[in-house]
């Protein structure tokens, strides 16, 4: 790597604690001299998803329209680098349809619709899990992604974490925008949009203001919220279908979760600020809360004071008052009453 790369990816950090405009084309600058490539995305979810979508994401010179149909190509069982199966590689990342199996064919014609050679695919984890995915592009008529290319990708993945979790533990702790009603968007059996309620584009309006994905994104999480449904309803061993995103990128904590219709075979899309059971896997997730402080928080909701707090978890007043400095210093919080608005969505 060399020192210019070296310094960029030092300086990623800063960048995304100062927000999200334009950090996609600094994301790119940096690591180009690590990994050449014509365009990527970042796409940030977390180790607390059961569901693996990703939950925010950046860009820079990704084709939408690309990123769309891959997205699809996923759902629908069709991607041949999910991110399960790069997990178990032992470097989490591989380029995309070099095989000969059914699932690869699919992705070089999808890739080729596109204009696209080559693409290179890295899953982002640690110890505690995938918190999200990089993803580097090459036009046709360019050098192919290579082992080279692979382990150079894979030593990304430290600097490319904290990007992560800068970018969400820098945004606003108490949400910036108000509660709205929940949309709810109806998709049928072909997973596409069939109805949706008023509220559903004043939601759209919000999160357009805020998000840092392109717009069809709505698009493209209820094709996967529709078929996770599905998948769901058959077998509840498979992840829950929920998406929970930041306030970072969407301005508060924003759920976006399926439910089956009965009779229908339609399946409902609820789109609303998230509660805190729905934020709180993700929110302790990202801000390195403990398992017992993540039990005093869900407590602080129910219970309220120290004291009632420590009864119900059988612990000491002085250790649950311990936990709760803890998870002040972690978030920033100023006390138990901004905690408690930070989780409540």
């Amino acid at each position: 790597m060399t020192r210019s790369g070296e310094r960029s990816l030092r300086e990623l950090p800063a960048a995304a604690r100062q927000g999200a405009d334009g950090l996609g084309e600094l994301l790119s600058r940096a690591i180009a001299p690590v990994v050449a490539h014509d365009a990527l995305r970042l796409v940030g979810t977390s180790p607390a998803a059961l569901f693996g979508a990703g939950s925010f994401s950046f860009w820079h010179g990704y084709d939408p329209a690309l990123g769309l149909a891959l997205l699809h190509s996923a759902y629908a069982g069709d991607y041949p680098l999910t991110l399960p199966e790069l997990t178990k590689r032992p470097v989490p990342a591989g380029v995309l349809g070099t095989g000969d199996g059914r699932r690869d064919l699919t992705a070089r014609r999808l890739l080729a619709e596109h204009g696209v050679g080559s693409a290179l695919t890295l899953a982002l984890r640690d110890a505690k899990g995938v918190w999200g995915a990089l993803e580097l592009v090459r036009a046709e008529g360019g050098s192919p992604f290579d082992h080279d290319d692979v382990s150079g990708a894979a030593r990304l993945t430290r600097p490319l974490l904290t990007v992560l979790r800068e970018h969400v533990t820098s945004g606003p702790l108490i949400p910036a925008v108000p509660r709205l009603a929940p949309g709810v968007l109806v998709v049928g059996a072909d997973h596409r949009v069939r109805a949706a309620t008023p509220q559903v584009s004043w939601w759209r309006k919000q999160l357009r203001d805020h998000q840092t994905a392109p717009d069809f994104t709505g698009a493209a999480y209820c094709a996967g919220l529709s078929l996770q449904t599905r998948r769901h309803a058959a077998d509840p061993r498979t992840g829950p279908p929920l998406i929970c995103g930041p306030p970072a990128s969407h301005g508060r904590w924003v759920a976006c979760h399926g439910q089956p219709l009965d009779g229908s075979g339609d399946v409902a899309i609820v789109v609303q600020a998230a509660t805190a059971e729905q934020l709180l896997p993700s929110f302790c997730a990202w801000y390195g809360i403990t398992a017992r402080e993540h039990q005093v928080i869900a407590q602080l909701h129910e219970a309220g004071a120290p004291k009632q707090i420590a009864r119900s978890l059988g612990l000491s007043v002085h250790t649950v008052n311990d936990h709760l400095k803890a998870v002040f210093r972690k978030t920033g919080a100023g006390g138990r009453d901004e905690l408690v608005a930070a989780t409540s969505g």
